[in-house]
């Protein structure tokens, strides 16, 4: 192509004088002596957080490049959806099948979402995943115990080793989401010994702050919102003996503070970018607290099958051996998906009352605007009204009574 032209200014060279030729050197010089403006600029350091672009929105780049482990799971893809929102790079390890993961893709802007195939016991490919990033952050958990997965692989060997790898690659920041309640001995309940679950989370905290010293940890109470393991559980069919919900001591002795997945993910994506942060504990619990009973009666007043229209009540299930043998046999039979997810752990940690302790702070230090499940809970159990395709009358079913928050001076009443 060169040729070409530089044959074609010659042949016009002879028919106008040599003054073209001088002039089509001199624009041919001068194009190449200008750098392109459209080009490449040079980089000045190979920061991320040096090379923000845009308003600060989808289509933008805030600085921050993410490996989030755990990504597919409840709380992931809410933390998935806000980090893209904000112009945010991730990098998406998962397992297993890529169907899970690739409804990811839309949470950020084209390029800003990639993905990473990993097993959590192969270093090398969490080393991968996290050698390009400035903040990480650890998702990763089991509600109940597999053959290939028991709870000490997850929430302590693989947290620490997770940990461990992203400081060895100079991570920035490290956010670990742990729970509330964790101790190194829980009071046992139903199962011997206590909850296992709570002991290789605190476990896990303990290796975590090892491993990465500056690491924020937060600890979430009972998280609830769409496709949760909380309002579904106590929605399942499953979870009930006939049209009887058998819980400890009617549960009327454990108090619970759940708290909203949409806060959690806010409390998250905050912490990455407050520097503050660093190296503190958090805990993630709603705005009021309820008795369990209150609680439960409640979800069953809003799916319409409370104890005048359905016949539904309460009892202790301390007096019910046939409940908890009916959980042993669910987490026999499906071990990989117990159905309706229970199984003796959960039962066990159910029963558990949530400490909130003075002096730590929670997700409004964090600047986060707390959720009441009274603005949640009933679009998210609408689907389980009974009768559901019934076009009711306007005003033919009264608005059920919300539940009644426990105040400190009755919770001590409660453990007296």
């Amino acid at each position: 192509m060169a040729a070409i032209v530089l044959t074609r200014n010659l042949q016009l060279a002879k028919h106008h004088g040599s003054g073209v030729v001088g002039v089509l050197c001199l624009r041919g010089y001068a194009a190449a002596a200008a750098p392109p403006e459209d080009g490449p600029r040079p980089l000045k350091t190979t920061n991320p957080a040096a090379m923000k672009r845009g308003t600060g929105g989808r289509s933008s780049f805030n600085g921050i490049v993410a490996t989030v482990f755990g990504a597919t799971g409840f709380v992931g893809r809410y933390v998935c959806n806000k980090l893209g929102k904000s112009g945010s790079q991730m990098i998406l390890p998962y397992r297993g099948d890529d169907s899970d993961v690739i409804r990811l893709k839309v949470t950020g802007d084209l390029g800003q979402v990639l993905f990473h195939f990993y097993n959590l016991d192969d270093p090398a490919s969490i080393r991968e995943a996290v050698k390009h990033s400035n903040v990480v952050i650890n998702l990763v958990g089991r509600d109940f115990e597999t053959k290939n997965f028991k709870f000490k692989d997850v929430h302590v060997n693989g947290a620490e080793r997770i940990a461990r790898i992203s400081r060895e690659a100079g991570v920035e920041r490290f956010i670990h989401l742990s729970s509330l309640n964790v101790e190194a001995n829980p009071k046992d309940l139903f199962v011997k010994g206590g909850s296992e679950w709570l002991k290789s989370k605190y476990e896990g905290e303990l290796r975590v702050r090892d491993a990465f010293p500056n690491a924020t940890i937060i600890r979430p109470a009972d998280i609830y919102g769409a496709e949760d393991r909380f309002l579904r559980y106590y929605a399942h069919i499953w979870r009930r003996q006939f049209r009887s919900m058998p819980l400890w001591h009617k549960g009327e002795k454990t108090v619970k503070q759940p708290v909203f997945v949409s806060d959690v993910a806010q409390a998250i994506i905050n912490a990455a970018k407050d520097p503050d942060s660093a190296g503190r504990v958090y805990q993630a619990v709603g705005p009021k607290r309820y008795q369990l009973s209150e609680l439960v009666d409640w979800f069953h007043r809003l799916m319409r099958k409370d104890q005048k229209r359905w016949g539904y009540m309460r009892y202790d299930m301390r007096w019910d051996p046939s409940f908890l043998l009916k959980a042993k046999l669910n987490s026999w039979i499906c071990p990989g998906t117990p159905i309706g997810g229970l199984h003796p752990a959960r039962i066990e940690r159910e029963a558990v009352t949530d400490k909130v302790l003075t002096g730590v702070p929670t997700l409004e230090d964090l600047g986060v605007t707390l959720t009441t499940m009274e603005q949640q809970v009933p679009w998210e159990l609408r689907p389980y009204r009974a009768a559901l395709y019934y076009d009711a009358e306007l005003g033919e079913f009264e608005t059920p009574s919300p539940p009644k928050c426990i105040e400190a001076r009755d919770e001590l009443r409660l453990f007296a």
